[in-house]
């Protein structure tokens, strides 16, 4: 479904992405775990095309889409939950999720799809009249995710979606991505939860200092003594 091949970023005169690959099969859930600074935002900003990449390929269902604006990514069937959630503040939760179907025509479909977003959701429909600032973080990652499924995609890039939150609000929204991931949604998950990722993906990668250093299943990663010691704690 996705396949990074070979990209490089540069912030200046920092090297951010260095010579990096992975694949998101269809349908399928793969993780990238790491530490702070290791690339893991940069590689999302990249596909989404709010970073420019100076080398290497970007595909999505086999066709290039590195050269594409932000726009046109979102219309190709790629949305982004960016890390901190990123709501519009001011406006209603119903606004926000409005806005996420900013570029769609089809509106009798986006209706459909806004009750759906409540279906999963259902605290957004109770809060559908209030500004989005007054939620709890809680409410707010599930807005930001409702609003990325407005555009209806069919890959969901998502960006550090337990930062910050309490464990039963994480565990109510997985339950909601794994239905998400069931109604054949590809989901690409940056996440420093490595417990919580490897636990939740089909697929995970490991990333430091701006190169992909592993990629194997949950299990395997799991069971690496690198992986154990660094990221699980063990």
């Amino acid at each position: 479904m996705l396949e990074i091949e070979d990209i490089h970023f540069f912030y200046g005169q920092i090297h951010a992405l260095q010579g990096v690959s992975m694949k998101v099969p269809l349908g399928k859930v793969v993780c990238l775990i790491g530490s702070n600074g290791a690339g893991k935002s940069t590689t999302l900003m990249s596909i989404s095309a709010v970073n420019r990449i100076s080398r290497g390929a970007i595909r999505f269902e086999g066709e290039a889409i590195h050269g594409l604006s932000p726009e046109q990514i979102v219309r190709r069937g790629i949305s982004q939950v960016p890390e901190g959630r990123r709501i519009f503040p001011d406006l209603t939760v119903l606004e926000n999720l409005e806005m996420g179907a900013f570029l769609r025509r089809d509106r009798g479909e986006v209706t459909q799809d806004l009750d759906h977003v409540y279906s999963l959701f259902p605290i957004l429909f109770e809060r559908r009249r209030q500004r989005g600032g007054t939620l709890s973080g809680g409410e707010q990652q599930m807005l930001a995710i409702g609003r990325a499924l407005m555009a209806r995609p069919r890959l969901l890039l998502l960006d550090e979606p337990s930062l910050g939150l309490a464990p039963k609000v994480i565990e109510t929204i997985f339950e909601v991505l794994d239905k998400i991931r069931s109604e054949g949604t590809g989901i690409f998950l940056v996440e420093q939860n490595a417990h919580l990722a490897l636990g939740f993906a089909d697929w995970g990668y490991v990333m430091e200092t701006g190169r992909v250093v592993m990629g194997d299943s949950p299990e395997v990663l799991r069971n690496s003594p690198e992986v154990r010691e660094a990221y699980l704690g063990e």
